[in-house]
């Protein structure tokens, strides 16, 4: 009697398996069956992507900061312009939106969780949540409160969504007072939330 409780209550508390989820068991097993790809692979480039942070990300916005020849092509094809340090997106449409004096960005994904995983790493789970996802295309200036940043009512915030085709990730204004700083010591400055858009940089003091 205790085992059968017992599987019946695993059965209750088991979370439905989603669309997308059987999309990827699908697409995987398919993959495996036809000799494209074999679990060592897969499990390989799932390794690959747990490890990764969002480290890479702040080493680009940092190149773009010191080369305004790499900003513009990173505006316009960021896709390309990201090669340079070997990121390969795939299928995948990447595009960098920029902070300005004018305009503030902020990154979110309504449906599920789409994030720049190969320049972020794994998204957060605030980022995962309904909650933000709902909230930061109704009220996003509450949203940023809540993370502390205090957007000027003069600046717009523009609010993109991601897609399972599209990705974005926000180019932060440079900091005041880090003219003198290698880029190595930019990317430092250079933070997650602020690549997503929901924190801004502050003025650089030494």
């Amino acid at each position: 009697m205790k085992s059968q409780n017992t599987n019946e209550t695993k059965s209750q508390n088991a979370v439905p398996t989603t669309y997308y989820q059987f999309m990827e068991i699908s697409v995987r097993e398919l993959l495996i069956e036809k000799g494209l790809l074999s679990k060592d692979d897969i499990r390989k480039a799932v390794k690959d992507m747990d490890s990764r942070g969002p480290e890479l990300g702040a080493q680009v916005v940092a190149h773009a900061w010191a080369d305004a020849q790499f900003k513009q092509s990173l505006l316009k094809d960021a896709p390309s312009a990201v090669k340079k340090f070997g990121i390969d997106i795939g299928p995948l449409q990447l595009m960098v939106v920029e902070n300005t004096e004018k305009v503030h960005n902020l990154i979110v994904c309504t449906l599920c969780s789409c994030y720049p995983r190969m320049l972020l790493g794994l998204p957060p789970d605030w980022y995962k949540s309904s909650e933000y996802r709902s909230r930061a295309v109704r009220e996003p200036r509450s949203v940023l409160r809540e993370f502390g940043t205090e957007i000027p009512d003069e600046v717009q915030v523009r609010v993109h969504d991601s897609t399972a085709d599209l990705r974005y990730l926000v180019l932060p204004q440079r900091p005041a007072g880090t003219e003198h700083l290698t880029e190595h010591e930019l990317a430092a400055l250079v933070k997650r939330d602020s690549m997503v858009g929901v924190t801004i940089i502050p003025e650089f003091s030494s």
